[in-house]
């Protein structure tokens, strides 16, 4: 199964939606222009395609095997790997002050779904080095940004974060893996499980970067640091020596993504395991959400990613499938199935969801830059708070529509789709992991509702709501009815927004119906912010169909994603807010009462 990554789609929301030309025009990407960009997509997109994608089914057959203490990963990874390293991919959208290309985050997303949608168990691997790199880049001391950068962005090193423990998964505070100081070092012992990407085959070391409890009174996470272990120790002169007492023990059995090994390390079984500290001692969990929170957006990105790739395969079959003849037909010939109303139904949920992620992803990723180079502190301040408010509902919203999006398109195929030949079933079971790692749906949630609405009164997101009601005018003066459907569906998704806010910021919701409401409201949020994105694409759409510029085939597809989007997808707002204002309170009819 072929895949063809939406590079047109991309560029028409980079230059149209999201503003290209003027982001470049800002002092921190003056180096680079929309016609480089469009270039870089394209490389990107015929790596993708000729080296990256082959190696999928490859991966998911073969899996990563521990072979005597060394991860090897399956068949052409390494070589794939180190010619993507070579391309300097990995820092595509790293400052240029930590040795990157500097691109903007906007263009680092549409590059993250491009590897991902080849294959997200390879693209796991870099991904997380970008995180660590900005981890580093953020927190780290100049001499640490030294050592280790160069290594990270050349792709010569891999990054990898270490948090989950046995007994402290989404709880940390329950982390036991301890780091003991020992003059000006750090002997670093524990378990580690979960850890995508800790061993391998792929990189000469791997740059770990630990969550551990130093000695001292303070329990829960207040008493959690962060610290650099490589997997082999680093010379002075920057060579690799010898191994820093850092064992992969086992490596998980999992539904999908078999080509990422997830590791259980081992650190410090011989007592000569050191971390160096990053920052300073107790403010761990503080630096690792710079890192899991770049790597929430990743997630999010590999959910439109892996959606992306199913609708890709659903259309494919749909189109070269013949069976059965349509009701109405005059011909009354055998047809494709792609022309039987239910499958056309089906793929189209499939396009405009896939559309509307990419519009939102996007527009989270546009904040970041304008947030990271606007002039004013207010400016910065005000975008810094949207982007906070949007990460977790790229991460929730678009994880959950690819785990829906995938398993239609395993139905559009139907009971090929449930075979493995087809590759239909290997994106259910890759899909499944999004949800999950990083933070579940709920904890997404949870933050949503309480680190960023509940903090600020809802500030930030009523701020995020005015703006969408600005489309409503713009869509009024617009002829023909998709676009009325499409502007009654944003003002209806708009006042129910405000609706939920109202309850969630009110008295009659106590803290147990909060965390009980919480995943309908970020529900809520995507389809609505996601929504306003696609009718903003139609307005585009229709003004150039109007002065004939651009392909009339593409410019009609968004309008009828966005109609589509706005008539099939966007009435399940209703349904998400009445699930947050029950007055039943059925949400929490078997909960226990807890004294």
């Amino acid at each position: 199964m072929r895949y063809d990554p939406p590079v047109s789609d991309m560029l028409f929301n980079l230059g149209e939606i999201f503003a290209l030309n003027d982001l470049c025009a800002l002092p921190a990407f003056d180096s680079t222009s929309p016609e480089s960009i469009a270039s870089i997509l394209d490389q990107a997109a015929r790596f993708a395609v000729d080296t990256v994608a082959p190696l999928n089914r490859i991966g998911d057959q073969t899996g990563a095997r521990l072979e005597k203490d060394c991860v090897l990963t399956p068949p052409g990874w390494k070589t794939t790997y180190e010619a993507y390293a070579a391309g300097g991919w990995i820092g595509a959208a790293i400052d240029h002050e930590l040795g990157g290309m500097g691109l903007p985050n906007v263009v680092g997303t549409c590059l993250q779904e491009i590897l991902h949608g080849a294959n997200m168990a390879f693209a796991l691997c870099p991904m997380l080095s970008q995180a660590a790199i900005k981890a580093i880049g953020l927190c780290g001391n100049e001499d640490q940004k030294r050592r280790y950068l160069p290594k990270l962005i050349a792709g010569e090193w891999a990054g990898t974060m270490v948090l989950t423990e046995p007994n402290a998964g989404s709880d940390l505070s329950g982390v036991g893996t301890r780091a003991e100081r020992t003059g000006d070092r750090y002997l670093i012992s524990g378990q580690k499980i979960f850890i995508t990407y800790g061993d391998h085959n792929l990189t000469e070391n791997i740059i770990h970067l630990v969550l551990a409890r130093t000695a001292g009174p303070e329990a829960g996470t207040k008493g959690l640091s962060l610290f650099i272990v490589p997997k082999r120790t680093i010379n002075t002169d920057g060579s690799v020596g010898a191994s820093n007492d850092v064992r992969c023990v086992s490596l998980e059995h999992k539904l999908g993504i078999h080509g990422s090994p997830t590791a259980l390390l081992s650190f410090g079984d011989t007592g000569a395991c050191v971390g160096e500290l990053i920052g300073e001692e107790g403010r761990g969990l503080e630096q690792m959400f710079v890192m899991m929170n770049e790597a929430r957006l990743s997630v999010g990105i590999q959910g439109l990613a892996i959606a992306e790739r199913a609708y890709q395969g659903a259309l494919a079959y749909a189109t070269e499938r013949i069976q059965g003849r349509i009701a109405g037909d005059r011909g009354n010939a055998r047809r494709s199935i792609r022309f039987h109303p239910d499958v056309h139904r089906m793929l189209m949920t499939m396009r405009s969801t896939c559309e509307a992620m990419r519009g939102l992803a996007l527009y989270a990723s546009q904040c970041m830059d304008l947030a990271e180079s606007r002039g004013s502190d207010d400016e910065r301040r005000k975008l810094q708070a949207r982007v906070e408010l949007l990460v977790p509902i790229v991460k929730g919203w678009c994880t959950e529509c690819a785990c829906q999006i995938a398993s239609i398109g395993v139905q559009v195929h139907g009971g090929m789709g449930y075979v493995e030949e087809t590759g239909a079933a290997q994106h259910f079971r890759d899909a499944r992991i999004t949800t999950i790692y990083e933070g579940t749906t709920g904890i997404q949630a949870n933050d949503l509702l309480g680190r960023k609405i509940q903090r600020d009164g809802g500030a930030a997101a009523r701020d995020l709501l005015a703006e969408m009601r600005h489309i409503e005018e713009p869509l009024a003066s617009q002829r023909g009815p998709e676009f009325a459907a499409i502007r009654a569906s944003l003002t209806h998704a708009a006042t129910c927004c405000e609706k939920a806010l109202d309850f969630v910021l009110s008295e009659a919701c106590d803290a147990r119906l909060s965390g009980a409401v919480s995943v309908q409201l970020l529900h809520l949020f995507g389809i609505s912010i996601s929504g306003w994105i696609l009718g903003r694409a139609a307005l585009v759409a229709a003004g150039q169909l109007d002065q004939r510029t651009g392909d009339p085939e593409f410019l009609r597809g968004k309008i009828g994603s966005a109609h589509f989007f706005a008539g099939q997808i966007m009435p399940e707002v209703s349904g998400r807010l009445a699930m947050i204002l029950d007055d039943t309170r059925s949400a929490l009819a078997l909960y226990p009462v807890l004294d």
